[in-house]
């Protein structure tokens, strides 16, 4: 009897582990100047929801958005090679990284199952702090080309999606103590206007009262981030 039960508790612990896999996988890719580093507290509060969590590195500084693009690929590839076929992957992404979802959610991959996907402070609609350093100070930006790309010229060039076949949801942030915020216009986090951030092709979207620096490290985030996975719905 004893034996018995054993074996229906491995049973029981393999289908929900492959279960989880194929349900709760997460790519999360980070904003502009920063590294994988920088999403590790996100990381680890959806691990503690059970989800199985990855982290992808991108060269967001001196290199336009497209390059950062074809190295995201290859690691989306690596990290699906890990799991089956009908593993269905969510993604998110904080500022920047936010816009290589709509990039990839353009032409993605046929054998990736791609869930919903949630973006956090992204300039959907551009960047004004970006507009600005390269008008009045392109001498000093002039290498700075993922922020060349997040100009508002530029981001029409990308020819981003409208409305994409996931579901896709934003978060934007409406605190800022920074002075940043004297150059951008309405609400924001201290870089990015909340009114950036939405954009009609979302399914939801959502303001928390958090800077761009804090927005994706709260748990309140994730607790967010969560309920859209689960419900198509913040």
């Amino acid at each position: 009897m004893k034996m018995k039960a054993v074996t229906i508790l491995f049973i029981i612990f393999t289908f929900t582990s492959n279960y989880l896999a194929l349900n709760n996988s997460i790519v999360l890719i980070h904003g502009y100047n920063k590294n994988k580093s920088d999403m590790i507290p996100l990381k680890k509060n959806l691990e503690k929801m059970n989800y199985s969590v990855h982290l992808v590195n991108l060269p967001f500084t001196e290199n336009r958005l497209n390059y950062a693009y074809k190295i995201f690929i290859k690691q989306l590839k690596n990290i699906s090679s890990k799991y089956s076929n009908n593993t269905e992957f969510h993604l998110v992404g904080h500022s920047t990284g936010g816009l290589l979802i709509r990039r990839y959610l353009k032409n993605p991959l046929n054998n990736i199952k791609i869930g919903r996907s949630v973006q956090i402070a992204t300039p959907n609609k551009g960047s004004q702090l970006a507009d600005l350093s390269f008008k009045y100070l392109d001498i000093f930006f002039s290498k700075y080309k993922t922020l060349n790309s997040i100009r508002k010229k530029n981001i029409k060039k990308l020819k981003l999606p409208k409305k994409v076949q996931v579901e896709l949801g934003a978060i934007a942030g409406n605190k800022s103590n920074s002075i940043y915020s004297i150059f951008i216009d309405g609400k924001d986090d201290g870089r990015i206007a909340v009114s950036s951030v939405k954009f009609n092709g979302l399914e939801d979207f959502i303001i928390l009262p958090y800077g761009h620096k804090e927005i994706h490290h709260k748990k309140k985030t994730a607790q967010f981030i969560d309920n859209f996975l689960q419900k198509g719905k913040f």
